[in-house]
C-alpha cells in the first residue's frame, strides 16, 4: 500500500513540476550550470528533467526495481 501511495504522491508531484514549471522557475532563478550546458532556457529544460526524475523514480520505487538495483548491481557501487 504504501509503494503504491509513493507512485500516487510521485506522479502528483512530477505534473504539479510540469504544469507550474514557470513559477518554479521563477522561485529558483536562473540555474547557472543549465543555462551553460542546455542552453538558452537552460533551467526550463532542467525542471522538466527533475519533474521526470521524480517520476521515474516512484514509478521504480513501486514496482521494487529500484530496490532491487541498490541491492544488486549499484551495492557495489554504494557499498550495500
Amino acid at each position: 500500500m504504501l509503494k503504491f501511495l509513493v507512485f500516487v504522491l510521485g506522479t502528483a508531484t512530477a505534473l504539479l513540476i510540469l504544469k507550474y514549471r514557470l513559477f518554479v522557475k521563477d522561485v529558483i532563478g536562473n540555474v547557472g550550470f543549465a543555462e551553460k550546458y542546455f542552453g538558452t532556457g537552460g533551467t526550463h529544460t532542467l525542471v522538466i528533467i527533475i519533474a521526470l526524475i521524480v517520476f521515474l523514480a516512484s514509478l521504480l520505487y513501486s514496482t521494487g526495481t529500484l530496490t532491487a538495483l541498490f541491492k544488486g548491481p549499484l551495492a557495489l557501487i554504494f557499498g550495500l
